[in-house]
């Protein structure tokens, strides 16, 4: 089994999760009700066909989880896909691989705080929107500050209350559906041949996509990992596959029950309701108040919680190679966990999420720019995998180390290619700074550079 001290660093975070722990971080980041929150957007830009869109995203996240649990075993350290392209290719890769996810791995909890926030908001309007998001960022920060065993406990918390609330609204839906309420074709919601364009599927999937965020997650928790690295790739796709079976589940059946579905797919949800409405149509006013109050604290609570540790880790990584501010490096010595990088996600998450609170479309402002990282960051991972164990270790294993990696660029550059224009140009601009910021430090002497590994 490999350990870091081969690859020059001391294991200063405590190794305490396994198996069935980094599952559930998997699970909880990727939300197994996130649906709930976009359904309505992905109903629209898909043509009502919301478990296709599904099914194109989990194909494209399969093929990068595949490649994440290859580079997993090769470097079993923490920063995710920045230390696999460092490693894997080469340093000044791997640092605008990290700057890439960066824009995912910041932006996330500030995404998710509003978002959560703007739905308590909603139901209890005394409360203004940023101290709903205050308040969620310090419940996170002092959860996460007592170290990983005590997010590990509160994340199994969280799941099984999210699988609760799956199970009533698809029972009450299966109960609507049997007395004939539904709106729709029973393949309508996988398939409708006069709204079916290739543009059409892969832009909708590229919104869905974001649902499957966070099952990466996992590969920044390796060095709290205290099985065999090949655990961690194991656990990230059976998370991966977990939260696509309930998924297309739940969006399938929500596409069947969905009230105005011409008016929606002309319209869009700017709202962001028309999960909510369809649960109402369901089942009454209730369902639609559970399903909405249970978004609000998983996006909130449950969901930001592991986006905050996976930030901090990837940040701790960076900072630890000397390629971010050194500070963010220190860890604490009780908790074992890094503190002030875990403290600087939390100042981040604070002042952006009440800075968007003010803007009309923060949401749909904040939700495009995370997936532009994140798919990018990505790209950069299957050509690790190909120059790592293809082209340096001569690996026959055409499969796993060449045959799916390419599947999984192709499908993810049709996936960015469908993104939304802003995105594109905005993450442009993140990539352009990365470089410039690359620049300065060969300018300076301190081109990114890695600890040599030892024998």
């Amino acid at each position: 089994m490999s350990t870091i001290e081969q690859f020059g660093y001391r294991q200063e975070l405590q190794r305490s999760l396994g198996f069935t722990d980094l599952m559930i971080y998997g699970l909880i980041f990727m939300v197994p009700i996130a649906p709930f929150g976009i359904f309505g957007n992905v109903f629209s830009v898909s043509h009502g066909m919301v478990a296709l869109a599904y099914v194109i995203g989990l194909v494209a996240m399969a093929f990068t989880a595949l490649s994440y649990a290859q580079m997993a075993r090769a470097f079993p350290m923490a920063g995710s896909v920045y230390t696999y392209a460092g490693r894997g290719i080469a340093a000044p890769v791997g640092f605008m691989a990290g700057w890439a996810i960066l824009l995912d791995y910041v932006l996330v909890p500030s995404l998710l705080y509003l978002v959560a926030s703007v739905a308590m908001n909603s139901f209890v309007p005394v409360i203004p929107v940023w101290a709903w998001l205050a308040a969620f960022v310090v419940l996170n920060t002092v959860v996460n500050y007592l170290g990983i065993q005590m997010t590990a406990r509160i994340t199994r918390i969280m799941l099984a209350a999210e699988l609760v609330v799956l199970a009533i609204f698809l029972v009450v839906a299966g109960v609507a559906l049997a007395q004939g309420k539904a709106q729709t074709g029973a393949f309508t919601p996988i398939f409708e041949p006069s709204g079916f364009t290739f543009s059409v599927v892969f832009a909708a999937a590229s919104v869905a996509v974001l649902s499957f965020l966070g099952f990466d997650g996992i590969s920044t928790l390796a060095e709290e990992n205290r099985e065999d690295a090949r655990r961690l790739g194991r656990s990230m796709v059976a998370a991966l596959g977990l939260a696509a079976v309930l998924f297309v589940t739940q969006t399938w059946v929500a596409a069947l029950l969905t009230p105005g579905r011409d008016a929606l797919i002309a319209d869009g949800d700017p709202a962001g309701n028309a999960f909510y409405d369809t649960a109402a149509f369901a089942g009454g006013p209730w369902l639609s108040v559970l399903t909405a109050v249970a978004t609000a604290v998983a996006w909130g609570f449950a969901n930001s919680l592991v986006a905050q540790a996976a930030t901090s880790r990837l940040l701790f990584a960076m900072a630890r190679d000397r390629q971010l501010p050194a500070f963010l490096s220190r860890v604490n010595a009780k908790h074992k966990v890094p503190v002030n990088a875990t403290l600087a996600v939390a100042a981040v998450s604070l002042v952006l999420g009440v800075y968007m609170s003010t803007r009309a479309n923060g949401v749909g402002e904040l939700a495009s720019l995370v997936n532009f990282g994140a798919m990018t960051a990505f790209l950069v991972l299957h050509v690790s995998v190909v120059v790592h164990y293809v082209v340096r270790q001569r690996s026959t294993n055409w499969w796993a180390h060449l045959v799916a990696p390419v599947i999984g660029f192709a499908v993810l550059v049709a996936v960015v290619y469908n993104q939304n224009v802003a995105a594109q140009w905005v993450g442009g601009v993140w990539l352009a700074i990365g470089l410039a910021v690359l620049g300065t430090t060969y300018l300076i002497g301190r081109k990114p550079t890695l600890p040599t590994e030892v024998s």
